[in-house]
């Protein structure tokens, strides 16, 4: 392997992993803070790139908008589905046993499926890459990354950054920890967990629905593309420890370099590196990496 080839896989790795946690962030938020099973968590990131699929044309039509625009557009449409969905679905499910949610967020993932069938059919589609991000960095004299890669890291980056401020050095942030902590005694000090919890939700499927947004012009958007990236969110959310955003941050990146490394190095057993290295740290550490933060 030439030192290019290192550098680019190095750069893969991490624009998976920051992607993959830009998902789980929200997954684990949701879980840690209001212990909701959400299995409809991986349909938010289909969501996230049909929208970005869909919204193309009509946002280029009606605003002479391109992609930030749709990005934009996508993110209010998110935070107002995801308090939709809160108030109409979720907010029943806080007392009820994981049982009762896992069906009820099964039976999400069913109708989010149908939905999106009956709107825009089962084929592939692609989405196009800005054309102010449509060029490659050059690396070495026979390689090149794609400039819309590094994109999608420093967008990740971002958030994760926001993220952590918002949770670590705000009063949103402490409220939120300690709704996670005793919701019962955050009640009694005069706070709307109620409102606390539905504005939780929403800035998860938010979210993860930026995240199917930015890897749409990566990957494609295509039927059953959540079920996927479901199942390594709550992976990421084992290793990381439940209701930690670094610990989402940390496990997602690892997660990130042992998968594209794997299937570089020892693609005949890359489909199963991922799961020995959650099998392993939970031997380590059984509450994950880092506890709810």
């Amino acid at each position: 392997m030439t030192l290019a080839t290192f550098l680019i896989q190095c750069l893969n790795s991490l624009q998976y992993g920051l992607l993959l946690f830009l998902v789980a962030s929200g997954l684990t938020l949701i879980f840690g803070v209001m212990g909701v099973i959400n299995l409809a968590h991986g349909s938010f990131y289909m969501v996230g790139a049909y929208l970005a699929y869909g919204l193309a044309a009509p946002v280029a039509a009606a605003t002479g908008g391109g992609f930030f625009t749709t990005l934009a557009l996508g993110l209010v449409l998110a935070l107002a589905l995801g308090w939709l969905l809160e108030w109409a679905f979720f907010s029943f499910l806080y007392e009820r046993d994981h049982l009762q949610q896992v069906l009820m967020t099964y039976g999400l993932i069913l109708v989010f499926e149908e939905l999106r069938s009956l709107a825009v059919g089962d084929d592939v589609h692609g989405v196009e890459v800005p054309p102010a991000l449509a060029g490659s960095i050059a690396l070495g004299s026979t390689m090149a990354y794609p400039v819309y890669r590094l994109f999608v890291s420093a967008v990740c980056i971002v958030l994760a950054v926001a993220m952590y401020l918002v949770f670590s050095r705000t009063k949103i942030g402490m409220k939120v920890r300690a709704g996670a902590a005793n919701r019962e005694m955050l009640q009694s000090l005069g706070v709307d967990v109620r409102l606390l919890y539905r504005a939780v939700f929403a800035v998860g499927v938010a979210v993860a629905v930026l995240a199917g947004m930015v890897a749409a012009p990566v990957s494609s958007v295509y039927p059953g593309m959540g079920a996927s990236v479901l199942i390594v969110c709550f992976v990421v959310v084992v290793i990381g420890g439940i209701g930690s955003i670094r610990g989402a941050l940390a496990a997602a990146l690892l997660i990130g370099f042992v998968d594209t490394f794997g299937k570089v190095l020892l693609p005949q057993a890359s489909g199963v590196l991922v799961y020995l290295l959650m099998a392993l740290i939970l031997l380590w550490r059984p509450e994950g990496l880092f506890r709810s933060s």
